[in-house]
């Protein structure tokens, strides 16, 4: 799975990049309230597996967990295509969705699996004539690309509607082009979270740190214990990019966080110098990362999180830093959420800790009567709901009740993106065009998997990102 999550982020200036800027204080609030969340004592996720949501066996008609009522049209014998990177447990609870919007309308829905970066996946399909009814794309970068192509469509009044009493402003604009609703962003995601094995920390003697200098000293326990202190996902570039997002929103600040995502200041300036520098007091020890920085950089994301629980108070490393969708992962192996697996906020590197968030956006490509009523669907608390008691997903949707999700931590983390309001920071490399922030072997994820490799490298790691942002983004 894919950034789908980590200040709560969104773009800066209204149109391209969202709603203006939060203030430090709101910002403060936000950060201290995810941090909030992850005090309590967790619980192991869970959740039916049946997918319903109390619908009713009406076609077109049925009531979600909120008690309103969403009418659909009938669909029988139309059929729909969607396309989205997601894989294992992610792709299984959504067509779960998928499978109710089906019972509902009587249309036949068919998931169809995408590769990063989707708008090549996208691009190859539309060429072949066989284009997808709806994709899910992880960055607005991908949906500004999409118009710019004439692949995506605007959503009708319907799902414009749903999405606008459902959503806050923010999270309508940053599925907006031009000012034209394009999106829907169905999942969220908070991705400023440390996870870490519990028994690990116990015979450590570490506790959950709250500042960088914190983790570091932690970080040295784990390590004096005989277990390396972190795991990541290297080969996985967008996990490189969330490191060096959180670190560079909590110690510049949010102000600069929006002008380098927006390329209006050089990847050159001294704030990169120093998150890049900062970044380095983990990625620059060797010994403090599972199976070194080659080992690192030939993990995928999965498996940076399996291999921390998995193998008792051994595992190959003792945490892992990725969003709350990790429990997805755990979830596949022995260890339990709150007592085996357990998570902390991102330390503050600067004033505060960083919050960030991310997202998957419906955008409807084949226009029609059945992909219209889909997305409109996946606007609803409905849908949402569905998904929420699955476990391992955050819906942007405020009209899903907290009881929908499965376990405390994941309501408690619900309450707090749909709190933050417009006060959050979107993923600022899903803000990029895509040829900088979302290709593989290509930008960002390239240049950051060469910093892990070479982390001392800071100058050269920083003429190469501007160089190929400014390519990018055509300045």
């Amino acid at each position: 799975m894919r950034r789908t999550s980590r200040n709560f982020r969104i773009r800066g200036a209204a149109g391209r990049h969202g709603p203006a800027l939060p203030s430090r204080r709101a910002v403060r609030a936000a950060a201290a309230l995810a941090a909030g969340v992850l005090a309590v004592s967790l619980t192991a996720c869970g959740g039916d597996d049946d997918g319903g949501d109390g619908g009713g066996d009406d076609k077109g008609k049925a009531t979600g967990d909120t008690g309103t009522t969403l009418t659909l049209p009938k669909l029988d014998g139309q059929t729909l295509e969607v396309a989205a990177v997601w894989t294992g447990a992610e792709q299984k609870n959504f067509k779960q969705v998928l499978a109710e919007f089906e019972k509902r309308t009587g249309a036949k829905v068919t998931f169809v699996p995408a590769q990063d970066p989707i708008i090549n996946f996208l691009g190859s399909k539309i060429a072949g004539g066989a284009p997808p009814d709806v994709a899910m794309l992880p960055q607005p970068g991908a949906i500004k690309q999409a118009v710019e192509k004439n692949w995506a469509k605007p959503l009708g009044p319907e799902a414009t509607k749903e999405l606008a009493k459902n959503y806050s402003q923010g999270w309508q604009d940053i599925g907006k082009v031009d000012g034209k609703q394009y999106g829907v962003y169905y999942k969220a995601a908070n991705k400023s979270l440390i996870w870490y094995n519990a028994q690990v920390f116990e015979n450590a003697g570490a506790s959950e740190p709250k500042t960088w200098d914190e983790l570091l000293n932690t970080a040295q326990m784990v390590y004096d214990s005989g277990v390396t202190p972190f795991s990541v996902g290297g080969a996985d570039g967008w996990t490189l990019t969330d490191w060096f997002e959180n670190i560079y929103l909590s110690q510049a600040g949010p102000e600069k966080y929006d002008q380098l995502a927006k390329h209006e200041i050089k990847w050159t300036d001294p704030s990169v110098k120093e998150a890049l520098t900062t970044l380095a007091e983990v990625w620059g020890k060797k010994d403090y990362l599972a199976g070194g920085p080659d080992g690192a950089l030939q993990t995928e994301f999965p498996a940076s999180v399996t291999q921390t629980f998995t193998g008792g108070d051994q595992p190959k490393a003792g945490m892992v830093y990725e969003g709350d969708f990790v429990q997805v992962n755990i979830g596949e192996t022995k260890a339990k959420v709150g007592t085996d697996a357990k998570v902390f906020p991102f330390p503050s590197v600067g004033d505060t800790p960083p919050v960030v968030s991310g997202g998957d956006a419906a955008v409807i490509l084949e226009d029609s009567e059945a992909a219209q009523a889909l997305v409109t669907f996946l606007a609803s608390p409905d849908a949402a709901g569905i998904q929420a008691k699955l476990g391992g997903y955050l819906s942007p949707n405020k009209n899903v009740p907290e009881s929908a999700y499965p376990n405390e931590v994941q309501q408690k983390m619900a309450k707090a993106l749909i709190d933050a309001g417009d006060d959050f920071r979107f993923d600022m490399s899903d803000q990029a065009p895509q040829a900088f922030g979302g290709t593989p072997g290509k930008g960002e994820w390239k240049a950051l998997q060469d910093f892990l490799k070479n982390p001392s490298d800071v100058a050269g790691t920083q003429a190469k990102l501007e160089a190929d942002a400014a390519a990018a983004y055509g300045n």
